[in-house]
């Protein structure tokens, strides 16, 4: 240890790697618009990375962890240092090719995107075939490695393990019947072995290996993988393996039975581990390191409470470390940016740079062990919680989907339309920005949304697509546009978090009881209405996703909060009918994020997640046609829960995958076509062909091949056509051409029905 005050060893499991004010989102972008050459960006990295060293050693962690920097994505990064990468992303410079399997070009798609394990981080999925030939490429760690050993900080390099890294990976499409990336486990493990030796030659005395996949139900044959890569690899460097998203459970004892000499613990959603390990015959030399600080939510630490965790541990080894549950790459960077929350909250919060100072904290010796205060008594709404105490239990809608259906208007079979948000341009931000500084009246601002919206839903008559949508002129963000209108949330100035390579979003908190203080969409939808004869969508983001997407309050069950939530989009929808909106889409794209990583906790979780969508959508009439929307997830898992959501139509993320889901689809109606009991079935469902985080423009006969394969999965009559996702990231120069030949695609098939 580096200083002899302290008890323990004080470090965190990673950092943001964004930089205090998007450094990075700008220099990568800047990079691919042409403005910034491959030095220029290089230059951006460093300095985003020296400020990260800045952060870690000025807040006296007595080591700093290297390698968690990266342009785009860690696991793209880890398939980069075992030269994992496909071939048709293998471009002249290596930077090249990095780009090229996270975002395509006109020659190639991108690798699939999908959220990383409960969270909503995206990562890009590794592709491994039985010949895929590792080798190992240090370069990256080795050099972010010695940047900090410059420095003179104790540097602990950071490596994805290899059992999540092939976990996480999927099957090369040539890849033989039954083939699993796991397979390969050996021969990456031998390459891992290389790596690790190159980093020990070059000084590195500890080596942490994140091995999340851990953290969920893991069958005994990849169990028996862990153990044989650990055995392997605990004779090459000094071992640190990681969970960080819940218990190890199950692989705990192996990895003390492969001699790990060092694991750390998530005890913020993982404190039974504590339990497992006092039952273990742990070795007092074992390094442990406990996270009791949130790497994933924003509350202050009970340091109290941290503190008695640590001396349990205490009991186990002699050798003990204070560090964060997981990686600091979901929280915001500093809490001191921001200057307007209320202080009654703000004293309750901690960012990255706050979460350092409580880990430095609990590893003094000496050092105060404050308890978290309570959340005042005006934090409750007595309103809400009454009427919600009211609503029936089910809270279904009273008319089935058969009789819904014959109520609800004609649509051309193979219908199209969008997800909701059209391009966000920079024209736009500024308006909403001027609005929101009180440089712009309101005038003049409702003015500028209404020509906007004028102005989509004339581009979407112009292309011929059957319901349309008002663009979504008026919103920042899908979440943070409804938490600015509702009461118990606040919004941040610059707590920006990374949601996938350049994307980044700015969380609300959820801190109190939620209510709607008036309608937040209504005006806009119906003006849109007014301007066409074919129906607009209303689009609302359901309780789930708001819940997911917010930093949210930790003293009460989330089915709790979610049913608050719900209770104010029900008011919302109700509006929205009552104003003519024919069509209402309640998206739900983290249906699937929120679910338990261990399948024991998962039948409560669908249950009160589905009843809170129910909540928000049963009070309409039969004609209303509800739809959803789902994205990014590995959608085999809920697709029960999808079916009872009992939306009439669900669009869902298909085009990077090749509409794999839609076996899924079909394996799920066959088992409830056995099971008469099943009084839901899912309904219409809308498989995207464009993948919208791409800047490829699919051609026509590309989107028409993927609705063949989804015609030939399930009845046409139920299938809409639509893009992955929205489209506000994408620039009008994309969307008008893509639009244009999913709109053609949809007739081309359409004929061919016929």
């Amino acid at each position: 240890m580096n200083d002899s005050k302290k008890t323990v060893h004080a470090t965190v499991l990673g950092y943001p790697r964004i930089g205090a004010g998007r450094e990075l989102k700008r220099a990568v972008e800047a990079h691919w618009s042409g403005r910034l050459d491959e030095a220029g960006l290089e230059a951006a990295a460093a300095a985003i990375r020296s400020e990260m060293l800045d952060d870690l050693a000025s807040a006296g962690m007595d080591s700093v962890p290297t390698g968690v920097f990266s342009l785009y994505d860690h696991v793209l990064d880890t398939a980069v240092a075992v030269d994992a990468i496909a071939p048709r992303h293998r471009r002249e410079t290596e930077l090249a090719s990095y780009f090229a399997a996270a975002r395509g070009d006109d020659t190639a798609a991108p690798l699939e995107m999908t959220k990383w394990f409960d969270t909503n981080y995206h990562y890009l999925v590794p592709e491994i075939g039985p010949d895929t030939a590792f080798h190992a490429r240090p370069g990256k760690a080795l050099a972010e490695y010695r940047e900090a050993r410059e420095r003179g900080l104790d540097a602990r390099p950071i490596l994805l393990g290899p059992v999540s890294f092939l976990l996480l990976a999927k099957a090369t499409g040539d890849a033989p019947s039954g083939f699993e990336p796991l397979d390969r486990i050996g021969e990456l493990t031998a390459v891992y072995a290389d790596l690790l030796s190159a980093l020990v030659e070059a000084g590195a005395d500890r080596i942490q290996l994140d091995e999340p996949a851990l953290c969920a139900d893991r069958t005994e044959a990849e169990l028996e993988a862990v153990k044989a890569a650990y055995e392997h690899l605990n004779g090459v460097a000094e071992l640190l393996v990681t969970g960080g998203y819940g218990p190890l459970g199950e692989s705990l004892p192996v990895l003390v039975e492969a001699g790990v000499p060092g694991i750390a613990l998530d005890l913020v959603r993982g404190r039974v581990d504590i339990d497992v390990l006092e039952s273990l015959d742990v070795s007092r030399e074992t390094f442990v390191s406990a996270g009791v600080v949130d790497g994933r939510n924003i509350w202050r630490t009970d340091l109290l409470a941290a503190a008695a965790d640590l001396e349990r541990l205490h009991r186990v080894t002699d050798r003990l470390g204070v560090s964060s549950s997981c990686s600091l790459l979901h929280v915001p960077v500093d809490l001191d940016a921001e200057t307007e929350l209320p202080a009654s909250l703000k004293e309750r919060l901690a960012f990255a740079r706050q979460k350092l100072r409580e880990i430095a904290s609990l590893a003094e010796a000496g050092a105060p062990r404050l308890q978290r205060p309570a959340a005042p008594d005006d934090w409750r709404d007595e309103t809400v919680r009454s009427r919600l105490a009211a609503l029936p239990e089910d809270a279904d809608r009273r008319v089935d989907y058969a009789e819904r259906v014959a109520a609800q208007g004609e649509l051309p079979t193979l219908p199209t339309t969008t997800i909701g948000s059209f391009p966000q341009t920079a024209e736009l931000r500024k308006a909403r920005a001027a609005h929101r500084r009180g440089l712009m009246i309101d005038a003049d601002y409702h003015a500028r949304m209404r020509a906007e919206i004028a102005a989509v839903i004339a581009e979407q008559e112009k292309l011929g697509i059957d319901v349309l949508v008002h663009g979504e002129p008026e919103r920042n963000d899908m979440v943070q546009y409804f938490a600015e209108q509702l009461t118990g949330f606040a919004t941040t100035a610059a707590g920006w978090v990374q949601s996938y390579g350049s994307r980044c979003v700015r969380p609300p908190i959820l801190y109190a009881d939620v209510a709607r203080t008036g309608p937040m969409t209504a005006e806009w939808t119906s003006y849109a209405q007014s301007l066409t004869d074919k129906p607009v969508k209303g689009m609302l983001t359901g309780p789930v996703t708001i819940l997911a997407w917010s930093f949210v309050r930790d003293d009460q069950p989330l089915a709790d909060t979610a049913d608050q939530v719900a209770l104010a989009l029900r008011d919302e929808v109700a509006d929205l009918e009552s104003a003519g909106t024919a069509i209402i889409q309640v998206d739900e794209p983290a249906l699937r994020e929120l679910m338990p990583l261990r399948r024991d906790g998962r039948g409560a979780y669908k249950a009160w997640a589905t009843r809170a969508f129910r909540i928000a959508t049963s009070g309409v009439r039969p004609e209303t046609q509800i739809h959803t929307h789902l994205c990014y997830s590995e959608f085999g898992d809920v697709i029960d829960a999808i079916a009872d959501l009992d939306a009439d139509v669900t669009s869902i993320e298909a085009s990077r995958s090749k509409m794999e889901v839609l076996a899924d689809l079909d394996r799920a109606d066959h088992r409830r076509g056995q099971d008469q009991s099943s009084a839901r079935k899912l309904r219409q469902v809308g498989p995207g062909v464009w993948d919208i985080h791409s800047p490829r423009v699919p051609s026509a006969e590309e989107m028409a091949a993927s609705l063949r394969l989804a015609v030939a999965a399930v009845d046409p009559k139920r299938i809409w056509v639509n893009p992955d996702c929205g489209l506000k990231t994408r620039r009008y120069e994309e969307v008008r051409p893509a639009l244009a030949n999913m709109v053609e695609a949809a007739r081309t098939v359409r004929g061919e029905l016929a």
